[in-house]
C-alpha cells in the first residue's frame, strides 16, 4: 500500500488520539518531603553507627535520594520507581562500610511511601484502578496506593467549568450564513464514569456542543436565533445534557456570548429598522394630533355657551405668556383694553357692557 495514501487519509481525520504520558501515582512536593525526612533519618542512623563516616557518602547517597525523587516526577510509573529503589540502595551497598539494615529500609520505605502516599485536593475525585480494574473512587485526602498493584487513572475535578465554542458560517433554515459564540457550563459529577465511560471528555463535551449548536442553527429562522436566543440555549443544553448523562457529566448551562452575520444583511436589517421606527414615530404622532383636535373640539363646545370662560381663558393665556416671557416683548389688540377694564372684574363688566346696550345707555344717562 502506498505510504502517501495512507498518510493523507488520516490528514483527513480531525481531533485524532493524541500521545500522552501515563502515570501510575502523582508524585507532588509532600512526596519529595517524605523521601527526605526518610533519607534523614537513614543517615542519622548511619551517623550514629558509624561516626568517622566521611561525609561525601552521606552526600552522595542524598544526592542518589534527590536524584530518584526528581526521577519519579518526571515519569510517575512504577518500573521508574523499582529502577530508582534498585540504584539507591546499590549505591549505598557500594560503600563497603555501609552495613547496617535499618538504613536500607529507611531508605526503601522512603522511595517507597513517597510514591505510594496521595494528597487528593477538596475539589479533586480520584479513580484508582487495581490490577487494571476499576477498584474506587477517592474523595478529599491522604489515601496509600498499593506499589506495582494500584495506580491512578486519573484526577477529576469537580467544580463547574465553563468550555468556549462555536460554531463558523452555518446556515440558519431561511439560509442565511451565522457565526456564532457560546458559552457551555457543566460539571462532573460521577468520576468513574466519566473515566471509564468516555477517553476524553473534556473534548467529547466541546465537539458534542458545537455539533448541537449547529443542529440548532440550522433548524431555527434567524429572527428567532437573535431574539430568542435563551430559549435556544436552553433546548441545546437538553439535548446536551441527554447525551453526557451517561458519561457521568451534567450540562448546566448553555449561553451565546455573540451573534454575527453578514455585513450586508446587517446594513439592510439596520435601514429597515430605521424605516419601521419612522413609520412608528409618524403613526404616533399623528395619534398624538389627532387625541388633541378631539379635546379642542371638545373644549369649543364648553365655550361656545359661555363667553366670559373664553374671555377668562384668554387672559390667563395672556398672564403667563407675561409670566414666563418677562424679558420678551408682547403685542395686544387694542380691544384687549375693553375687555380687560381694570375697574372691572377681570374684564367681565366690559364684556357685559358689550351684550347689554340699554343698561350701558342708561348709565351714561345718569352721568
Amino acid at each position: 500500500m502506498n505510504i502517501g495514501i495512507v498518510k493523507e487519509r488520516y490528514s483527513r481525520i480531525k481531533n485524532q488520539p493524541r500521545r500522552k504520558l501515563e502515570k501510575d501515582f502523582h508524585y507532588s512536593t509532600y512526596s519529595f518531603l517524605m523521601l527526605l525526612i526518610f533519607g534523614g533519618g537513614a543517615g542519622g542512623l548511619l551517623y550514629w553507627f558509624d561516626p568517622l563516616l566521611a561525609p561525601e557518602v552521606l552526600a552522595s547517597i542524598f544526592g542518589g535520594l534527590l536524584g530518584a525523587g526528581v526521577l519519579m516526577a518526571i515519569f510517575p510509573l512504577w518500573t521508574i520507581q523499582v529502577v530508582a529503589l534498585f540504584l539507591v540502595l546499590g549505591l549505598m551497598g557500594g560503600y563497603g562500610r555501609i552495613q547496617y539494615p535499618p538504613a536500607y529500609v529507611l531508605v526503601g520505605l522512603g522511595v517507597l511511601l513517597s510514591a505510594s502516599v496521595q494528597l487528593v485536593f477538596h475539589w479533586d475525585k480520584v479513580v484508582v484502578l487495581r490490577f487494571g480494574r476499576f477498584r474506587r473512587v477517592r474523595d478529599a485526602g491522604i489515601f496509600i496506593l498499593l506499589p506495582i498493584i494500584d495506580r491512578i487513572a486519573d484526577f477529576v475535578d469537580t467544580r463547574i467549568r465553563v468550555t468556549d465554542f462555536s460554531a463558523e458560517r452555518t446556515l440558519t433554515r431561511d439560509n442565511v450564513p451565522v457565526h456564532i459564540d457560546a458559552l457551555c457550563f457543566w460539571m462532573i459529577w460521577d468520576a468513574g464514569k466519566a473515566i471509564l465511560e468516555v477517553e476524553n471528555y473534556i473534548e467529547a463535551v466541546t465537539l458534542s456542543a458545537q455539533t448541537a449548536l449547529r443542529d440548532a442553527i440550522g433548524k431555527n429562522d434567524l429572527a428567532k436565533l437573535l431574539s430568542e436566543r435563551e430559549d435556544v440555549g436552553r433546548d441545546i443544553q437538553q439535548i446536551l445534557d441527554a447525551k453526557t448523562s451517561p458519561w457521568g457529566i451534567s450540562i448546566l448551562s448553555v449561553e451565546f456570548t455573540d451573534i454575527l452575520i453578514p455585513k450586508e444583511l446587517e446594513d439592510a436589517m439596520s435601514r429597515k429598522a430605521q424605516a419601521e421606527r419612522e413609520r412608528q414615530a409618524r403613526i404616533i404622532l399623528g395619534t398624538a394630533e389627532a387625541e388633541v383636535a378631539s379635546k379642542f373640539e371638545e373644549a369649543s363646545r364648553a365655550y361656545v355657551d359661555n363667553p366670559a370662560a373664553l374671555q377668562l381663558r384668554a387672559m390667563n393665556m395672556v398672564y403667563e405668556g407675561m409670566k414666563y416671557n418677562k424679558n420678551s416683548l408682547m403685542l395686544l389688540p387694542s380691544s384687549a383694553l375693553e375687555s380687560m377694564n381694570m375697574g372691572t372684574l377681570l374684564g367681565a363688566a366690559a364684556f357685559q357692557k358689550q351684550n347689554d346696550p340699554e343698561k350701558s345707555g342708561k348709565e351714561n344717562t345718569d352721568d
